[in-house]
């Protein structure tokens, strides 16, 4: 990191050309690039660089000459310091345009995509309260804000919150969240009451030791719920008086369950659920299909935005009563369930066991009889021998991880020839990869950007791939 040279620690009128990922403004000073915390294209500052590295900078800012029409006033009293809904300083109007932007501009420049088949982005009913699961870390490591350096000796250290970005150890407490809807901030600030009360200890992530660690709560379009709490080192009085209260105070609660976890890192996927009360499940519904949803299970975190995505996924589709499907990287199964009733066949692939078999499990709630489901690595199940025992597919529906799809997987594609693949993704820039690829033998058709993340840079895309004659 270099010392910012005292001619370039104070910039005026510093015009804000884009925006960045993580939500920061970008402006330009000669061949210097900056981030600016807080700003918005549009936005013309007086700025502070407080970090600089080769050709690029970071900074605040000092004074506003022009602000932006894009700008609007953050809803969030967390905003800035908390990691997630980075772009609630821009319209929502603005959101989609650079969301937009984002998709076309990777499809263009890394898929060599003719963009003139693109389609609106397109965004979601709900701005706020949209998501359907959070989930929330205990500390005794509370992030400290300004307001809260000037009465630090007064507060308790102890959070439950989310992660401070950059800072692993660091929870800030949070007060009302926007994202997810009541009962959700009543359900957390609730647990935070009791545990502090009857002193539980929350947990030291550097020292392995505490009670309380995790608190995840799901809601459904169904009006269920879903509340799991994760113990580390709780003994039964601690757990069962917490549950108590719980289930006391929220009669509601479809669904309550724990977890005792004393391993290094908070992932519940190799550990065992308890069901407290209520049953270990509830149910999401679209289109009058039930879908399972445990502890563990996969589900999209917007759920009516998610009905969105997949009708548009089904309208490329262009699905006929005699068409072989395959749905790649299904998950639980949602997408090959919703389109199961207007095909012949759907067959889906998927890397984690326990999700195939929530999608077996879905599929036979909803008597489903036409679906088939196989657990594992992509590149190794989709192997020209598995094509040859179930058939060579006439739509391809693929909605890979973040990291795109395996060369190898995209290899398979161009071998099968399927008359259409409708590529979902939640990575433009993976996405512009493989589709650069596959446009050896495929062309694209259509493009649909979908904002299932309002208030965050993170945008879905559908694209439509035909096989050329």
């Amino acid at each position: 990191m270099k010392k910012v040279p005292a001619e370039l620690q104070f910039l005026e009128q510093i015009e804000i050309i884009d925006i960045a990922e993580e939500g920061k403004g970008v402006g330009k000073y000669q061949d210097l690039v900056i981030f600016v915390e807080k700003a918005v294209p549009g936005d013309v500052v007086d700025i502070q660089i407080h970090r600089l590295k080769k050709n690029l900078a970071e900074a605040k800012i000092t004074a506003f000459v022009k602000r932006s029409p894009d700008r609007t006033e953050p809803f969030c009293a967390h905003f800035g310091t908390c990691g997630g809904c980075k772009w609630q300083h821009l319209s929502p109007e603005a959101q989609l345009r650079y969301k937009q932007k984002t998709v076309l501009s990777a499809l263009e420049r890394l898929g060599k995509v003719d963009i003139a088949v693109a389609e609106p982005i397109l965004g979601s009913e709900k701005t706020q309260y949209y998501r359907n699961k959070l989930e929330f870390t205990f500390s005794n490591k509370r992030w400290l804000d300004e307001a809260d350096m000037a009465h630090r000796d007064s507060l308790s250290m102890d959070a439950l919150g989310f992660h401070v970005p950059g800072r692993f150890d660091k929870i800030l407490s949070i007060e009302h969240c926007y994202l997810q809807g009541e009962p959700s901030n009543a359900i957390r600030n609730a647990v935070r009451d009791y545990t502090q009360a009857h002193g539980l200890s929350y947990y030291d992530l550097r020292e392995h030791s505490g009670a309380m660690r995790n608190l995840i709560i799901r809601t459904s379009s169904t009006g269920e719920l879903m509340v799991i709490v994760v113990f580390a080192y709780a003994d039964k009085t601690q757990i069962n008086g917490l549950m108590d209260h719980l289930k006391a105070q929220f009669p509601d609660i479809t669904s309550l369950l724990y977890i005792v976890n004393q391993k290094r890192n908070d992932t519940i996927f190799d550990q065992d659920l308890v069901c407290f009360a209520g049953r270990d499940h509830i149910f999401e519904e679209m289109e009058g299909l039930k879908f399972k949803i445990g502890a563990k299970s996969f589900y999209q975190t917007n759920s009516a935005q998610a009905y969105e995505l997949y009708k548009i996924t089904r309208n490329m589709a262009g699905l006929n009563a005699n068409d072989l499907v395959y749905d790649l990287y299904t998950g639980a199964g949602t997408i090959a369930n919703f389109v199961a009733r207007q095909v012949k066949q759907v067959v889906g692939i998927e890397y984690v066991p326990s999700a195939i078999e929530d999608a077996k499990i879905n599929s036979e709630i909803n008597g489903i009889e036409n679906t088939t489901f196989y657990a594992g690595d992509m590149k190794d199940i989709l192997t020209p021998e598995f094509i040859k025992t179930h058939g060579k597919p006439d739509v391809v529906i693929t909605d890979p991880p973040r990291a795109g799809m395996h060369a190898d997987v995209v290899a398979r594609l161009l071998e099968m020839e399927a008359s259409k693949i409708v590529y979902v993704s939640c990575n433009a820039a993976t996405q512009a990869r493989d589709i650069a690829l596959l446009q050896e033998k495929y062309e694209v058709k259509r493009i649909r950007p979908v904002d299932m993340f309002p208030q965050t840079q993170h945008v879905e895309n559908i694209a439509l791939l035909v096989l050329r004659k």
